[in-house]
């Protein structure tokens, strides 16, 4: 309800701004009537509710960021906006100002991210006061009991407490980061009859699988909602694809949407127009770039290194030169790291400002990068990588990127190379249009200047 009036609230602010207001446009030639303007409303409203819907924003939010809120927010008023103009099109309405659906695409976004973040800071106050609290309580110690517990800790947002773990081979009164083993696991009615439980989280080990049928039984018997965290979550994908062979389910260990023809074109043709738009775009901030590196340091403007990409096929990424001329051997010392002495003052700050990898956009332009996807290593890494870390190759059944997931989430340069994988191959399981959209602004907010780009 708050979102419709909010959808109607922009619209008609927009309405006064554009035509009533000190900047108001009073030009009369092709200016409809109010009524007219008014009467979108009654499908406005409704049409974006929806979209809200379809994107998701009224699931739960309590671990969801309030920047993934705002991308979402964010992508259903450009499809509101989008639809909005097609149907004008269709129905030939060439006098309805397009000026003022820019100015409700800005307020609407705006004052619903207000109104979110606002309703997040509510029930993060009340959840301080022990209001909105949902209590739980994990069923068997294991790794995913371990990853879940870290995760609540570090989010206390979230509104979560762990009451305790039950488990039949840790000893009780065993804690792990304040939360401790309560029981038995065939204590798991009788911990159900005497408390109030909002949620029961399944997290056997793996080799107590053939407990799960009764244990969901009898969680399932109490009317407690119940969840369960697999104990072999790095072998599968975090969004499983399943197919249903004649009522039996089957989860496939890796699915990767970007095999899928359509998706593969889509996203060359983005990354052809994209790349193109912003060679034209940044062009000035390159030749500028290439002055100074050519004025400051002898050598070449652009420095080509070897990378892998694309089913591993090996080839060569486009840089600003940021380092003083070195012999080969210099050069596979390893990763930049602070204070670097390799490193020219010009490249310092091209490095700190992704200037650098500006000419990038003509490796995407010619099929070899994408704008959105895993970032490439050198060779030797990748030989190094694949032996050292579990689905390492998993990387290069997609174009390499400028930009990525990993790198928006700050792992960058010399930093963790498994949580940057972690992060990689979410991207390639989880890949869609409006992902690439959605790290794209997050490379916007977070990529440009990065304390780990030395």
């Amino acid at each position: 309800m708050v979102d419709g009036l909010l959808v109607a609230g922009s619209y008609a602010l927009s309405y006064y701004i554009k035509f009533e207001s000190a900047f108001a446009d009073n030009g009369a030639g092709g200016r409809l009537s109010m009524p007219v303007y008014f009467s979108a409303l009654y499908f406005l409203v409704p049409a974006y509710i929806f979209l809200y819907y379809m994107v998701q924003l009224y699931t739960s939010r309590r671990a969801l960021r309030m920047w993934d809120e705002f991308v979402d927010i964010v992508q259903a008023n450009i499809m509101g906006v989008i639809g909005f103009l097609v149907v004008l099109y269709i129905i030939n309405q060439p006098d309805f100002s397009r000026s003022m659906i820019a100015i409700f695409f800005g307020l609407n976004v705006f004052l619903t991210t207000v109104a979110h973040w606002m309703l997040r800071r509510f029930l993060r106050f009340i959840r301080k006061k022990g209001y909105n609290i949902k209590h739980i309580l994990l069923v068997g110690y294991s790794r995913a009991a371990e990853a879940y517990i870290l995760r609540i800790l570090e989010n206390p947002q979230w509104g979560y407490i762990i009451a305790g773990v039950l488990d039949d081979f840790v000893p009780i009164g065993t804690s792990y980061h304040g939360i401790k083993v309560v029981g038995k696991i065939d204590q798991l009615n009788e911990y159900l009859a005497n408390n109030s439980y909002d949620e029961i989280t399944i997290t056997l080990p793996l080799d107590d699988y053939d407990r799960l049928e009764v244990l969901v039984a009898e969680c399932e018997k109490s009317g407690v909602h119940t969840k369960f965290i697999p104990d072999y979550s790095s072998l599968f994908p975090s969004n499983p694809y399943t197919e249903d062979v004649q009522g039996i389910p089957v989860i496939n260990i890796r699915y990767v949407p970007l095999t899928n023809s359509f998706n593969r074109y889509a996203k060359r043709l983005v990354d052809i127009i994209g790349s193109l738009v912003a060679i034209i775009i940044f062009s000035p901030i390159m030749a500028a770039a290439a002055i100074a590196v050519k004025l400051t340091s002898p050598g070449p403007v652009i420095y080509k290194q070897e990378r892998i990409g694309l089913n591993g096929v090996p080839f060569n990424m486009f840089k600003f030169r940021t380092m003083y001329v070195q012999t080969e051997a210099e050069e596979k010392k390893g990763w930049t790291t602070k204070g670097d002495p390799r490193v020219t003052k010009v490249g310092g700050l091209l490095r700190k400002t992704s200037i650098d990898e500006m000419p990038q956009f003509f490796n995407i332009f010619i099929g070899q990068m994408s704008l959105v996807g895993p970032r490439p290593e050198r060779p030797q890494f990748v030989e190094k990588f694949k032996e050292q870390i579990p689905r390492y190759m998993v990387k290069h059944q997609v174009r390499p990127g400028l930009t990525g997931w990993a790198q928006i989430n700050g792992y960058r340069g010399d930093t963790s190379i498994r949580k940057r994988i972690d992060y990689d191959i979410y991207y390639i399981e989880n890949w869609s249009m409006m992902f690439d959209f959605k790290i794209m602004l997050g490379t916007v907010r977070h990529g440009f200047i990065n304390k780990n780009a030395y």
